[in-house]
C-alpha cells in the first residue's frame, strides 16, 4: 500500500513538473531570447561567477572581497557535491525539447543526468555565500542567480524540480561553509576594555593624516572627500613625500591633536597605522583608524570595515584600549640603545620579510592578492632557514612569527583576533631541517599541523631573540627593516586608546 502511494505521488509530481516545463516553453518571454541562452552558457563551469568574483575583489571594499571569497568557496563545495553525489544518485534523463523553440535551445546540449541542476546549485551557492558576508552584494547578485537558474528551464535542459533542488543544495553549501568559517557578522568585534575617549562632533579636534599611496587595490570612493563630508570640522592632511617622512608628519599631527584636546586620525594601510600608533603613544592622544590600505588587518579586527565606521566612532566617542606589541633592542651599555619598535599586528623573521619585499615590489602592477601569491611562490623556491636563539636555545627556523594577541587560524595562517587586550603574544615557529617546508605544508593540508614536529606554537607574554646574523631582516605590520642582533619582544598592555565602531 505504501509503495502504491509513493508511486502515485511520484507520478503526480512528475506530471506537475512536466506541465510547468511546458508552460515555460510555450510562453513568450519578451527580450529573453537574446539574454537567457547567453547567460546560461556564460555560467558553464562557473566562469560567470569567477568573473564576478574577480570584479568584486578588484573594486570592492574588504567586505566585498570577503563576500567574493565566500561565494567562490560555497560554489566549489556545491559543485563538488552535485558532481560526486547528486548526479549519480538519481540518474534522471534530460527533458525532451520538442516544445522548446529552436531559438532558445543551446548549441551544445549537456550529456550528464538532469537532477539536480549544477548551474542552479552554483548560482545559489555563490549568491547566498556572498549575501552571508554582505547583504548589499547579495541583493545585487540575487537577480543574476535567479536568471541563471531560470535559464536552465527556459533553454530546455532541466525540469523545474531539477533547478529547485540544485538551488536548495547550493544554498545549503553556502551555509555549510559559514559553519566551517564563520562570517564577520557572526563574530563580534573586540569589546573590552572599553574606555573614555573624547566625542568629537563633526570631527572637531581631530587631525587626520591621509596616505594616498597606501594600498594596491583601486577604490570606488575618495577617502578625503568621505572624511570631509562626515567630519567637516576635522583637519585633513594629505600626505606627500615633499612633506618629509610619514612618521614625522604623523608626530606633528599628534602634537597638534594633543594641543586641541582631540585625537589623531590616520587613513592608510597597516604600515601607516603603525607609524600613527607610535605618534599617538608619544603624545598620549586617542587614535582613529580609517581603513585605506589593501588588507587593513588592524582596522578590521576593530570592527572598522569602512571610513564611515571610523567617522561614526569618532563622533560617538566609542573607544577601547588595546595592547601594543613592542620590540626592545638590547643595549650594548646600560641606558643606550635605539627606541623600541612597536607593532599592532605581527612581527616575523625568516621567510616572511622576503615575501613582504616581493609583494611590495609587485603590488603596484599586479594588485595586493596577486603580488602576495607571487611572494609565496618566490619564498617557497628561494628561501633558506635562519639561525636564531629563542630564549637562549639555538634553532634553525623557516619562520618565527609573533602576533600582538592570540589569533584564530586557518591552517598555519593567522586570520583574526577577537581580543586586542589579552596580554599575550601569539608565537609560531616553523622549524628548518630536511623537507621541512614539504612536511609543514602536508601537515597544514591534512589538519595535523599542531602535532607536526616541524611546527611549534605558544602564547607567552614575552620572548627573547638573539644570535641573528648581520643582514637579517624583520617584518612588522607589513614594513621590512634590518633586525637588531638581539632583542626582547613583549607587550605594552592596554597602552593605546583607539576608536571602535559599535553597530546599531
Amino acid at each position: 500500500m505504501d509503495d502504491l502511494i509513493r508511486y502515485r505521488l511520484r507520478r503526480r509530481l512528475s506530471a506537475r513538473d512536466r506541465s510547468v516545463f511546458d508552460l515555460v516553453a510555450s510562453r513568450h518571454w519578451p527580450g529573453a531570447e537574446n539574454v537567457l541562452p547567453r547567460l546560461s552558457r556564460s555560467a558553464n563551469h562557473g566562469l560567470l561567477w569567477f568573473g564576478i568574483a574577480a570584479g568584486m575583489w578588484a573594486v570592492g571594499s574588504p567586505r566585498g572581497r570577503r563576500a567574493a571569497a565566500r561565494g567562490v568557496a560555497s560554489l566549489a563545495l556545491a559543485s563538488a557535491t552535485v558532481n560526486t553525489v547528486g548526479k549519480r544518485s538519481v540518474g534522471r534523463a534530460r527533458p525532451g525539447i520538442e516544445s522548446v523553440p529552436l531559438i532558445r535551445q543551446l548549441a551544445r546540449r549537456p550529456h550528464t543526468t538532469s537532477f539536480p541542476s549544477g548551474h542552479a546549485a552554483s548560482a545559489a551557492a555563490f549568491a547566498v555565500g556572498a549575501a552571508l558576508e554582505s547583504r548589499r552584494w547579495g541583493a545585487v547578485l540575487a537577480p543574476v542567480a535567479f536568471s541563471v537558474a531560470f535559464s536552465r528551464v527556459y533553454t530546455g535542459v532541466h525540469y523545474p524540480s531539477d533547478v529547485v533542488a540544485g538551488a536548495a543544495l547550493g544554498a545549503g553549501a553556502a551555509y555549510a561553509v559559514r559553519g566551517l568559517v564563520p562570517s564577520r557578522t557572526q563574530l563580534p568585534p573586540p569589546a573590552r576594555p572599553r574606555t573614555d575617549a573624547p566625542a568629537l562632533p563633526g570631527g572637531d579636534g581631530l587631525v587626520v593624516v591621509v596616505n594616498p599611496s597606501s594600498g594596491a587595490q583601486p577604490t570606488v570612493t575618495d577617502p578625503v572627500r568621505q572624511v570631509r563630508a562626515a567630519l567637516p570640522k576635522a583637519e585633513v592632511v594629505l600626505y606627500t613625500e615633499e612633506a618629509g617622512p610619514l612618521p614625522k608628519v604623523l608626530a606633528e599631527a599628534a602634537r597638534e591633536a594633543a594641543r586641541r584636546g582631540g585625537a589623531l586620525g590616520v587613513c592608510g594601510g597597516d604600515g601607516s597605522v603603525n607609524a600613527a600608533a607610535a605618534a599617538a603613544l608619544l603624545h598620549d592622544v586617542p587614535l582613529a583608524v580609517l581603513p585605506g590600505g589593501t588588507f587593513n588587518h588592524f582596522a578590521v579586527d576593530l570592527g572598522l570595515e569602512t571610513v564611515q565606521d571610523a567617522c561614526d566612532a569618532v563622533v560617538a566617542g566609542s573607544a577601547v584600549r588595546v595592547d601594543v606589541g613592542r620590540l626592545v633592542p638590547e643595549a650594548r651599555r646600560p641606558g643606550e640603545g635605539p627606541e623600541p619598535v612597536y607593532f599592532l599586528n605581527t612581527f616575523s623573521i625568516g621567510s616572511y620579510p622576503e615575501l613582504v619585499r616581493v609583494r611590495e615590489r609587485w603590488s603596484p602592477r599586479l594588485g595586493g592578492p596577486a603580488a602576495s601569491l607571487l611572494g609565496v611562490l618566490h619564498v617557497l623556491r628561494t628561501s633558506r632557514p635562519v639561525t636564531v636563539r629563542v630564549n637562549g636555545r639555538r634553532r634553525s627556523v623557516w619562520l618565527l612569527f609573533a602576533g600582538n594577541g592570540a589569533y584564530r587560524s586557518v591552517g598555519v595562517a593567522p586570520v583574526r583576533r577577537y581580543d586586542l587586550a589579552d596580554g599575550l603574544l601569539d608565537v609560531r615557529i616553523a622549524h628548518g631541517g630536511r623537507f621541512a617546508r614539504t612536511r609543514l605544508l602536508a601537515a597544514a593540508l591534512t589538519g595535523v599541523l599542531r602535532r607536526s614536529p616541524v611546527y611549534a606554537a605558544t602564547r607567552p607574554q614575552r620572548i627573547r631573540i638573539s644570535g641573528l646574523a648581520q643582514g637579517t631582516h624583520m617584518a612588522y605590520d607589513g614594513e621590512v627593516a634590518p633586525a637588531p642582533p638581539a632583542f626582547l619582544i613583549d607587550k605594552a598592555e592596554e597602552a593605546l586608546t583607539v576608536y571602535r565602531h559599535t553597530p546599531g
